[in-house]
């Protein structure tokens, strides 16, 4: 009757711990969807998944490096639906070398396709007033701003990371 009673407790403790086990692994999966961008790498790679820096996505994509501030490090790509979502400490400005200026809001999202990002939200450009960038094209060694119009500017001043300059309003 002992052995009989071990079994069962045994039988009892170990479903007990596997179910207990599990719930730490769903509250992990549901920390990691409700953490804002700044930590959620953190949680990936506890869960071994380990992004690539957003440079080398940019790249991936045929896009310069430097078309987001520095300091815009954390993001969340999807691949299945190419969203991009990237986060940046605060509202900014960037100069560029060829005296060209973007704005960023501390969340900018679009789609990326190679050589392009499309759809984009939290992002503006000055053309004589200042315009929402809705998409970003790469040819050749040019890049096509659409904001409004198409505005093409030269590649070659985005493959620099570059300072955000912190302003008060987007």
């Amino acid at each position: 009757m002992d052995a009989v009673l071990n079994k069962v407790g045994s039988y009892w403790l170990g479903q007990k711990a596997s179910k207990e086990f599990n719930s730490v692994g769903d509250d992990i999966n549901s920390l990691s969807t409700s953490i804002e961008g700044g930590t959620k790498w953190l949680v990936n790679k506890l869960k071994g998944k380990m992004q690539k820096p957003l440079p080398d996505l940019l790249k991936e994509y045929d896009l310069p490096i430097g078309i987001f501030p520095r300091d815009a490090t954390n993001y969340e790509f999807n691949e299945e639906t190419r969203k991009l979502t990237v986060f940046i400490p605060s509202i900014c400005e960037v100069g560029y070398k060829d005296s060209s200026v973007v704005r960023f809001l501390t969340t900018v999202t679009g789609y990326l396709e190679k050589g392009k990002i499309a759809d984009i939200e939290g992002m503006k450009t000055k053309v004589m007033i200042w315009v929402k960038v809705t998409c970003i094209a790469s040819t050749g060694s040019k890049l096509n701003f659409t904001a409004g119009m198409k505005k093409t500017r030269d590649r070659g001043a985005y493959e620099v990371l570059r300072d955000g300059v912190g302003i008060d309003k987007f």
